[in-house]
């Protein structure tokens, strides 16, 4: 018998499978919470959550579960295979999972789907303090989890492998402190530039008409409407609930429409990927996406590197003025530098790609700096502004700019900060790989075409799954292990050249 025809086998895809209708259910629920449900739900919901996620857990960790996994490592399988894979990625969950008591799995579910709405009411008054205490929780749940999964060096590495297997915050320090003086130099050289008149943007912008104009953009890239939606939420996301549902969200500015345009072409591009898996195997670990760096490449890709282009504006001018007169009075070559200026910004989500990346180092350095006990949570906002002010070389007046902008700490995801940068990183080296082997894909792009390069990455990034390890993934699509050149010449073509 082949080892996919294992009794074992056989009985970890029956149980990937009712982990999956779990772990959807709880996506479900989670969406819900951020696009619709009543407030005074929360606390239900909570609940909900936390039994959902400790009754996977307890499913997971049963200890037929391990056996089943050693009698199928025994067999044998071949390698690079689906079951190989699979085998892999059971173990390696496995034994994570089975290190945390379901007691704590349960108590982290339930405070994080409490703090969320907490989170929002934060965020809206600016004012940290009220946030505090839950993040105080999430923080010390957070170590408790890391204390039982055990580390080498840190607690923050434990965390940090739930989104980048492999990844220690060692090596990413020295990779942050590599690329640091070339993007302040790049920024520098780019600030001094003469900068893109934004009154001329100026008008207003409906919100029914950007939802209009974002569909068409989407559904233009490949995203399939029939399997998904977009809605709209304090922060933007995307989700997956199932192998055809993948709900997109964002949210809206009147005053300018390339807000909710980023934030749409940014979680389409998490969608495209989550659309591209391979819906036969959802729930096993080929059916999954690899790691957050990887996800995070498709999203940056299709956000900055095709949406921000000066292909991109040619061709969707015309339907942007459609949509918004006022439009027709620019050229595409003004629409093009008006979305890559590089300027000094307080908000992550909408800073330009030059000075992104030092968003997302400051947020390493703070989360490294709580969980190694240097940095108290009540002192986050003072050392948060602090440091943004050395980097930036703006004051931060309110808590909404600063440390409460991000939803990332009211979910309880440590760790997953860098892999936005780690996604940049794939996306240059990607998108340079494509274009190369295919050459064709540039004059495809030109023309508003972009289905040859969502068929490069459907190939070798999305139906793949998690078959092979990020890094090799990356190694296997592009030719070459991905290293910050790619998107540093990215960076300089787009921004410095004349």
């Amino acid at each position: 018998m082949t080892t996919s025809e294992t009794p074992a086998y056989q009985n970890l895809t029956v149980l990937s499978r009712e982990l999956a209708l779990l772990g959807d259910t709880e996506a479900l629920l989670s969406w819900d919470q951020e696009t619709g449900m009543p407030r005074d739900g929360v606390a239900w919901r909570a609940e909900q959550l936390a039994w959902l996620g400790g009754e996977m857990h307890r499913r997971f960790t049963r200890d037929e579960v391990g056996g089943w996994i050693a009698d199928c490592e025994d067999a044998g399988f071949a390698t690079d295979s689906d079951a190989d894979a699979n085998v892999r990625e059971w173990r390696h969950a496995y034994d994570r999972a089975t290190k945390l008591p379901s007691s704590l799995v349960e108590e982290f579910e339930k405070t994080r789907a409490m703090a969320k709405s907490v989170w929002a009411d934060a965020r809206k008054a600016s004012d940290f303090s009220r946030f505090a205490p839950d993040l105080e929780k999430l923080i010390d749940l957070s170590r408790q989890r890391a204390e039982c999964w055990g580390y080498e060096a840190c607690a923050y590495d434990a965390l940090i492998d739930d989104f980048e297997r492999g990844a220690r915050s060692a090596e990413l320090a020295t990779l942050f402190g590599e690329l640091r003086p070339e993007l302040v130099a790049i920024a520098e050289a780019a600030f001094a530039r003469e900068p893109f008149d934004a009154s001329l943007l100026a008008g207003h912008y409906p919100i029914e008409k950007q939802q209009a104009f974002n569909r068409e953009v989407a559904e233009a890239i490949g995203f399939d409407f029939h399997a998904g939606r977009i809605d709209t939420a304090v922060h933007p996301f995307c989700t997956g609930l199932g192998p055809r549902d993948t709900r997109l969200t964002t949210r809206y500015d009147e005053s300018d429409f390339r807000s909710s345009l980023y934030g749409v072409l940014h979680e389409a591009g998490h969608g495209l990927y989550d659309q591209g898996l391979r819906g036969d195997c959802h729930g096993q670990p080929v059916g999954k996406a690899v790691s957050l760096g990887v996800h995070e490449s498709q999203s940056r890709l299709w956000e900055n590197h095709v949406g921000r282009s000066a292909e991109f504006w040619e061709n969707w001018l015309p339907r942007a003025a459609h949509y918004f007169h006022h439009l027709s009075d620019l050229t595409p070559e003004q629409l093009y530098r008006a979305n890559n200026q590089a300027e000094q910004s307080y908000i992550r989500v909408e800073a330009d790609e030059v000075t992104y990346d030092l968003h997302i180092m400051l947020r390493f350095e703070i989360e490294t700096a709580v969980f190694s006990g240097d940095l108290a949570v009540a002192d986050i906002p003072a050392e948060w502004n602090r440091r943004f002010e050395e980097s930036f070389g703006l004051k931060v007046e309110k808590d909404a700019d600063g440390c409460l902008q991000d939803i990332h700490w009211s979910l309880g995801i440590f760790g997953y900060f860098p892999t936005y940068s780690l996604g940049n990183l794939n996306a240059s080296h990607l998108y340079a790989a494509a274009r190369q082997q295919q050459p064709e894909i540039d004059s495809q792009l030109a023309s508003g075409d972009y289905s040859g390069l969502l068929t490069w990455m459907r190939t070798r990034i999305h139906q793949p799954g998690s078959r092979f390890l990020p890094n090799d993934l990356i190694a296997r699509a592009a030719g070459s292990p991905a290293t910050s050149q790619a998107h540093l010449t990215h960076l300089r073509e787009r921004y410095l050249a004349e």
